[in-house]
């Protein structure tokens, strides 16, 4: 099949709606379930792409997890801990296997931001991991093969209607791409740079020593960055994005944002946090919404009377400041990429806040010593990788 009909552009009153190889070959993906739309397929495209070279890179399975065109989480399949599994509320479904590990990490970076995503396999989906996403609100999923048990739990998703997207993993696009806008053709070469531990050889601090776990880490970041809008910058820790600031136009901004997202993925982890007792039969997405209440500052709206008894089995105690404070500095091994340099100092300051040990951004500002200087002073190790990862 050379063309495929979509339901409309971006928007509904977009129409027509197509995609098409321009140069009469057949398209590399099939829908196996749902009529995908305009977005989800730039979702699955560069969602694909992430997790493809996340997979040569590293050597695991990996998976990702996007919505709007940016990931809201990535990760490579390493085993889940048992607090793991508490956290990403999975310590009761028995074995997991490394795919679906991968994508348990990467839905559980910001679990708010991945509501309604499309979710993104290495490997092929196998039952476990289509059983996890069967209670997971998702619009769709794209891998390179699926088993057959997989696929009929997959099907039966949404009433039928949830999208399947297999792709031909040996795909390979055209050296150079085009892109329509205002009626004005746009040409430029793929981005076929590489990622891989080569490009961490430039270390630029006083502290020299990134650990093997560490580089699996840059590569994570880095390779989220390649797929993000940008401005972004990517927090990463064991083997998964835990907070990805995507599309600001000021770095700072992003850093922040990403900042405060990887401060949400540790506070989830507090003793309070996983200590809490819903009500029984709440919905995931329930859940989720409370617990990002509860631990901000708006915690009364869940905790109030009235309020407390729709989501919780017994009221909980206040998080308090000084609590998440405490639980804050703990945190540390953390992980920070960047598709760009960072123009100043600050960036690295809030980084610290947030637990970061290793640095990796292309350099190249004409403030490199003062970014440098501030890395130094909290015993980071942070490369150079020379490499700009722009995308838009």
């Amino acid at each position: 099949m050379n063309s495929l009909e979509l339901k409309y552009g971006c928007n509904p009153n977009q129409k027509p709606a197509r995609i098409f190889m321009a140069d009469g070959s057949e398209l590399p993906v099939t829908v196996l379930s749902g009529t995908p739309g305009y977005i989800n397929f730039l979702d699955a495209l560069n969602s694909w792409q992430l997790v493809r070279e996340l997979r040569e890179a590293t050597g695991m399975p990996a998976a990702a997890s996007f919505k709007h065109v940016s990931p809201a989480g990535a990760a490579v399949g390493t085993p889940l801990s048992e607090e793991d599994k508490k956290a990403f509320f999975v310590d009761d479904e028995g074995e997991l296997t490394p795919i679906a590990c991968a994508y348990i990490r990467a839905r559980g970076a910001d679990r708010m931001s991945s509501f309604g995503d499309w979710a993104a396999l290495s490997d092929t989906c196998d039952e476990r991991t289509a059983l996890y996403l069967k209670h997971e609100v998702s619009d769709g999923i794209i891998a390179p093969g699926y088993t057959p048990e997989a696929l009929e739990i997959l099907r039966s998703k949404k009433h039928g209607k949830y999208n399947v997207v297999q792709i031909d993993p040996n795909y390979v696009c055209p050296a150079v791409e085009h892109k329509d806008v205002f009626g004005i053709t746009f040409e430029q070469g793929h981005n076929f740079s590489k990622i891989d531990r080569d490009l961490l050889g430039n270390v630029v601090t006083k502290n020299k020593d990134i650990p093997e776990a560490a580089k699996i880490d840059m590569i994570v970041s880095l390779i989220t960055l390649k797929y993000t809008q940008s401005n972004s910058v990517c927090y990463v820790k064991d083997g998964q994005a835990i907070g990805v600031g995507a599309g600001q136009q000021s770095r700072i901004h992003c850093t922040r944002l990403a900042g405060s997202k990887a401060d949400t993925w540790w506070l989830r982890r507090h003793p309070k946090v996983l200590g809490l007792h819903f009500v029984d039969g709440i919905h995931r997405p329930d859940r989720d919404n409370a617990i990002d209440l509860y631990i901000s500052d708006e915690h009364d709206d869940v905790l109030a009377d009235g309020a407390w008894q729709r989501i919780f089995a017994e009221k909980p105690e206040v998080l308090t400041e000084d609590e998440k404070r405490a639980w804050l500095a703990q945190q540390n091994g953390v992980t920070l990429g960047s598709d760009a340099f960072f123009p100043f100092g600050d960036n690295i300051e809030r980084a610290h806040r947030s637990g970061v040990t290793y640095v990796a951004e292309p350099g190249g500002s004409i403030r490199d010593d003062n970014v440098i200087e501030v890395a130094d002073r909290y015993g980071m190790a942070m490369c150079f990788t020379g490499l700009r990862l722009f995308h838009h």
